[in-house]
């Protein structure tokens, strides 16, 4: 199986004073739909490597390839658009626009830079919507939904452009017990019916031993790797 992600001796440092230095020589990697967990607490650098992983910041030194591509060789606009087709976010919070409808905030991804959504887009928004089993609320606006209906347009949002890699960073934060059980049933279904690789990066081991894989960084440094 081909990695889709691949990170080679990735170092980070914010310019000071004084320079703090927040990852150092990491070497990491991810296959091709596979289904990953980066624990770490906070202030350990693990979202500084998912937003490099993301392409949303770049590292001081070392190289990222993210679906065949060297990230450091693509200016802006060529790096945006593999961000857009590539990569998927989902966040802890879940960003949805309040004026607009539930598949209006799913489908502004694919219009960025983009004309209308065809039909086959709007087949694919409508299937993943019954996916998520909120259907229902599709024309609702984000004040009109639940916590955890909200967190499911997110998914699907991220979803829309069909990418490889799906990075979701605390997406149960706010979530209750049992919302977080049928979203990380949903990741598991995704991941297992489109190949879809996920990398969730989390503080909480429990939600990290869901996955197949676990990477732990501490200190801005990989001190675990393991398969569950």
């Amino acid at each position: 199986m081909s990695n889709v992600i691949e990170l080679r001796q990735v170092d980070k440092t914010y310019k000071g004073p004084p320079d703090v230095q927040v990852l150092f020589g990491i070497d990491l990697s991810f296959a091709d739909g596979s289904f990953n967990s980066i624990v770490g607490e906070s202030g350990s650098g693990k979202s500084t490597l998912m937003n490099i992983i993301g392409t949303l910041d770049t590292p001081t030194s070392g190289d990222v390839v993210i679906a065949g591509q060297h990230t450091g060789r693509l200016g802006r606009d060529k790096l945006a658009e593999l961000r857009n087709r590539t990569i998927g976010f989902i966040f802890q919070f879940h960003y949805l626009l309040p004026e607009f409808s539930a598949i209006d905030n799913v489908l502004m991804p694919h219009v960025i830079g983009r004309q209308r959504p065809s039909s086959e887009v709007l087949e694919w928004a409508s299937e993943l919507f019954e996916l998520m089993g909120i259907s229902k609320v599709k024309r609702n606006p984000a004040t009109r939904m639940s916590g955890g209906q909200q967190q499911r347009v997110a998914i699907i949002r991220s979803l829309i452009n069909k990418p490889k890699i799906i990075l979701a960073d605390e997406p149960t934060g706010n979530l209750d017990s049992v919302n977080t059980a049928i979203t990380y049933e949903r990741f598991r279904d995704i991941n297992q019916r489109y190949g879809t690789t996920f990398v969730v990066v989390t503080h909480d081991r429990r939600i990290a031993e869901q996955t197949d894989r676990i990477v732990e960084i501490r200190d801005g440094r990989m001190v675990l790797d393991i398969n569950t």
